[in-house]
């Protein structure tokens, strides 16, 4: 019996060393993206309420001048604006109601009148954002461009804006990393300290403050 004991012990011995090298390894690993998630995460969370003024877009608008031929529709417009300011990046997809708007005709005045078409484009780059627009026949586009300063810039890493598909996977990994620690970090505790009771009130308090914060902001 008493070597049945000793061996429970030893066994439960290895099971905690692992659960925290795992979980030190783990904690590492998402260290420096976790602070940048962190610090993002704090500035979306109060930038209404404490009117934190820190991220900022400086908005510059220019006249880029529209060479021969002209682009057809709203997809070769594109096409071309990725050319001209020479971006790495394709155009955002977006809606047809907040996108370009084909030729029609409008009724002003008791008069039919033909609009022309207008077509945009919209890119997003992780330090900026530039939206352009055309009036079929113009000679010039309407280029505004957004830059982010360095807490805006941040935030949009947060959200993944801009960012290409291995960031897209960087980010996925911390976000494993962080579930993981969850997990090797209430069995650390249970392991250690064994009450249920204790464990109990603490998850089942978090769980329910959770639930009913959220419930409160619908």
């Amino acid at each position: 019996m008493q070597q049945t004991i000793m061996e429970r012990n030893a066994k439960r011995g290895q099971i905690i060393r692992f659960l925290r090298k795992f979980h030190g390894w783990l904690g590492l690993w998402g260290a420096v993206l976790g602070l940048v998630f962190g610090l993002s995460g704090f500035l979306l969370n109060h930038r209404v309420v404490m009117k934190i003024q820190a991220a900022k877009m400086e908005e510059i608008e220019i006249q880029l001048p529209m060479q021969q031929p002209l682009p057809e529709n709203a997809k070769t417009f594109a096409v071309y604006i990725q050319k001209a300011l020479g971006l790495g990046h394709e155009a955002v997809q977006r809606p047809p109601k907040k996108g370009s708007k084909p030729e029609t005709d409008v009724a002003f005045l008791g008069k039919e009148l033909k609009q022309p078409a207008i077509w945009k484009a919209e890119f997003q780059l992780p330090q900026a954002a530039i939206h352009a627009e055309y009036v079929f026949g113009n000679q010039y586009a309407t280029i505004k461009r957004e830059d982010a300063n360095f807490f805006a810039f941040i935030m949009r890493m947060h959200k993944g804006v801009g960012m290409n598909a291995g960031w897209i996977l960087l980010a996925d990994t911390l976000a494993g990393a962080m579930i993981m620690l969850s997990i090797t970090g209430v069995l650390l505790w249970t392991k250690m300290r064994g009450s249920r009771l204790i464990l109990t009130g603490l998850t089942g308090g978090s769980l329910v403050l959770t639930i009913l914060l959220t419930w409160q902001s619908l």
